[in-house]
């Protein structure tokens, strides 16, 4: 009996390989493998030794040889298989111990090159993995150092039995098709600006079980990609199903929309306002955002150029909704911030960065999750393909980069003041991460009203505005969809809102433009809309 053993990633290669030296099985390891359990006293043969070939070509090829493959996959049972075997002097591998190089890691690095990825595309490993998992009945393949020790276990209470070696196989083809799909994004990106992908492979590995999902009857699981970089836990309970939704939410909302409004700087008034320019840049230049979501639903955002300021401010904007819910800022969070977090019941708080006093005082609520993101996260979760199930199938978008660039317009007699410009594009920000029908009210960089859901825009706009109390009085209304009579901009009128933003496209806009300039409403236009399902 012998057994192959190929791995890039070295972790405890070599108590396996001491366990099968001292059982009698014969080890033949690549390169790397072999030296590395001969500088541990293991005694690993080359697999030179086999093939009759050195390793060819800058390692490319060195495992691709019927003497290993057929020592592989020749089927023990097989009368023929094994005349065929003696014939041609081909050892039986029993054992095949193979992990991949590090193409997922390697292009995650920043600046990774195109020939530094192909470089690390494993043809050798993939190809013993898939031969050893095709014959489990009589093979054990090995993917995962974490198999090492239950194999071991195993080994020690006389051997595996076929079901554990079917599970091994399946994770070792799970394994290679996660690798293929890795490998076949990267090539992809760059090429298909204009298209989605041909084919959208799933093939991501459990991260860890879930105690359940969206309810205790519902098992769940966390899946994540081995690129992927999910924020650090420093304190807390364990995220549970919800909390990674919510949390995924709220991480969005840190992300300011491309659009902001050009100021003239002599007057304050906005230059061409019937068309004011799109340009690139945050809305609010200098100031850190606070963002509560409950649900996935935002309930609370503030702009202030203090971190305390926006955190309280966005606590402050709807102190019942937020009440048990997610908040995460844009800005290392201070010691006079953590003091106004840990004064509210919270089930998570995340930041790029926290300072000692901050983390000493949060520490002290034991279940609050503690979460610390990597600069730049929320724009790279927003940029992905957005996926969900449906009909037994996946559905898939992403922002087309050949649509029009939005383009706003004031249709009103009136035009908006400098300051209600400054809370359209604050409110227009926040409707797009709100649940159609979705209504944003805001006032002076803090958002005073929100409601999602409704199936009634105008229901939308009156509950927005129940929120707002008295702060709807000259603010920004932002509704995610037209509107579809001018009944919901009354609404908004009615609470005391003086500048509106909303989708163009209804059939009756002329109606709602001539409702605005009846009751003195600022009203834009955008030639986008934000439905969100």
């Amino acid at each position: 009996m012998a057994a192959l053993l190929s791995v890039y990633d070295r972790t405890g290669i070599v108590p396996l390989g001491q366990a099968l030296a001292a059982r009698g099985v014969a080890i033949y390891a690549t390169g790397g493998t072999r030296a590395h359990l001969r500088e541990h006293g293991v005694d690993a043969r080359d697999v030179e030794e086999l093939t009759g070939y050195p390793s060819l070509f800058d390692g490319r090829v060195k495992t691709l040889h019927p003497n290993v493959f057929g020592g592989i996959l020749k089927d023990r049972d097989n009368p023929v298989h094994r005349a065929e075997a003696d014939k041609h002097n081909i050892p039986t591998i029993s054992t095949v111990v193979v992990n991949l190089y590090p193409f997922e890691a390697t292009v995650a690095k920043e600046g990774a090159t195109l020939q530094e990825a192909i470089e690390q595309i494993d043809i050798g490993g993939v190809s013993l993995l898939r031969a050893a998992a095709k014959n489990f009945d009589h093979v054990t393949v090995l993917s995962d150092p974490a198999q090492y020790a239950p194999f071991l276990d195993a080994l020690a209470n006389g051997g595996l039995d076929h079901a554990t070696r079917r599970i091994y196989a399946t994770r070792a083809f799970e394994r290679t098709a996660e690798y293929d799909s890795a490998i076949a994004r990267y090539l992809e990106s760059g090429l298909l600006a204009n298209e989605l992908p041909g084919s959208l492979a799933l093939t991501i590995p459990i991260e860890q079980p879930l105690r359940y999902g969206e309810n205790p009857q519902d098992r769940a699981a966390f899946y994540l990609a081995r690129e992927a970089q999910l924020p650090e836990q420093l304190g807390g309970k364990a995220l549970s199903y919800n909390n990674l939704l919510d949390l995924d939410a709220t991480l969005r909302l840190l992300v300011r929309a491309p659009l902001a409004l050009r100021q003239a700087q002599d007057d304050g008034e906005t230059t061409n306002p019937r068309h004011p320019e799109p340009v690139e840049g945050r809305p609010v230049e200098g100031r850190v955002r606070a963002a509560i979501v409950k649900h996935t639903i935002p309930c609370g955002v503030a702009e202030r150029p203090d971190v305390a300021e926006a955190v309280r401010e966005a606590l402050g904007a709807d102190p019942v909704s937020a009440y048990g819910g997610i908040i995460a800022v844009d800005a290392p969070v201070d010691a006079a911030a953590a003091e106004h977090l840990a004064g509210f019941f919270l089930e998570i708080v995340a930041a790029p960065a926290f300072d000692d006093a901050a983390l000493a005082r949060l520490r002290k609520k034991k279940n609050l999750r503690i979460m610390r993101f990597r600069p730049g996260a929320p724009e790279r979760f927003a940029a992905e393909l957005r996926v969900r199930s449906a009909l037994g199938g996946v559905l898939a978008e992403d922002d087309d980069p050949q649509s029009p660039p939005e383009q706003w317009s004031v249709v009103s007699k009136r035009q908006p003041t400098a300051a209600e410009w400054r809370d359209l594009v604050f409110a227009w920000d926040l409707v797009r991460h709100v649940k159609s029908n979705g209504v944003v009210i805001a006032r002076d960089g803090v958002s005073r009203g929100i409601c999602a859901g409704q199936t009634n825009r105008v229901s939308a706009v009156q509950i927005a505005a129940h929120r707002a109390h008295a702060f709807a009085a000259g603010a920004a209304c932002a509704s995610d969809g037209f509107f579809p009579f001018a009944d919901g901009l009354l609404a908004a009128a009615d609470a005391g809102c003086t500048a509106v933003i909303a989708p163009q496209g209804s059939i009756r806009d002329a109606e709602v433009i001539a409702a605005a300039d009846e009751r003195g409403i600022a009203l834009v236009f955008s030639t986008y809309r934000y439905f969100l399902h």
